[in-house]
């Protein structure tokens, strides 16, 4: 089982109506310029070659193309890696095409990491634009040089879907009908038997919020990206939802101001 498939395919299900929503919000596609409208007029032009070349070119000249945070961010995490061509340009690209309508079965994994690039990328603002950064790029946005990283890199993604599933529990335990939704969606998606039997595993069991945090533990950087997860996971429209995220923060040790940037980045003014 690829793990960062299973996530890919997991956000293609569509964990919360708002999921997909949120994340072209984080991606700029909410009318404030960024890789999604950029994107999303180079590809109703004449410029040919695949997401990842289209995006390669948007990143251009220090990300100036996309306007606004999102470019300056990118820069400055480009700049922190030794340059842009380090971060993980073609997991974004799959992630955007997805978003712009694109994509299916080939792109799971590919997606799976756009979706720790992006989540990275949120970490990253966040953190830097409250003064809490601590200069360090987060391992998802960037392309693992070594073994090590690759495998650091499977287990920040296993703790992100982990994040999700949990989140989803903020309610009460997931229902029948939930689990087989989601696992017929997986199924759409092409998630094989042993990723299917993991997912009805993970949403089966009790909630595992205190494991969650203890593996976040003193990663600022790893922490925002469980946060930012969650918030794409459930709608936060309920008591309990609104409870477990504020629970959820605090655990984590995120200062307000980072998970209120979180939260505007994906178009909520408040969890």
């Amino acid at each position: 089982m690829n793990i960062s498939d299973l996530l890919g395919a997991m956000v293609q299900s569509g964990m919360a109506p708002s999921t997909n929503q949120r994340m072209q919000n984080a991606m700029g596609g909410g009318g404030g310029g960024g890789l999604l409208e950029a994107l999303g007029g180079l590809l109703g032009g004449q410029q040919g070659g695949g997401l990842g070349d289209i995006l390669t070119s948007v990143l251009g000249s220090g990300g100036k193309d996309l306007g606004g945070m999102l470019g300056e961010v990118l820069d400055q995490a480009g700049q922190a890696v030794g340059g842009k061509q380090n971060l993980a340009i073609g997991g974004l690209g799959a992630l955007a095409g997805s978003l712009l309508g694109g994509g299916g079965k080939s792109l799971g994994g590919a997606l799976g990491g756009g979706v720790m690039a992006l989540l990275g990328m949120m970490a990253y603002k966040a953190l830097q634009g409250s003064g809490q950064g601590t200069g360090q790029v987060p391992l998802g946005l960037q392309e693992p040089r070594t073994e090590a990283d690759k495998q650091e890199l499977e287990k920040q993604t296993e703790l992100v879907l982990r994040a999700m599933i949990n989140a989803a529990k903020a309610d009460g335990q997931i229902d029948e009908r939930e689990v087989q939704r989601i696992v017929g969606k997986l199924q759409e998606a092409g998630a094989d038997a042993e990723a299917q039997r993991y997912v009805i595993m993970q949403m089966q069991k009790p909630a595992e919020t205190e494991s969650l945090v203890s593996a976040a533990q003193g990663q600022p950087e790893l922490a925002a990206q469980v946060y930012g997860a969650s918030l794409m996971a459930i709608e936060v429209d309920t008591a309990a939802e609104k409870a477990y995220m504020d629970r959820l923060a605090a655990d984590l040790g995120l200062p307000p101001e980072v998970a209120r940037r979180i939260e505007q980045m994906v178009g909520m003014q408040s969890a």
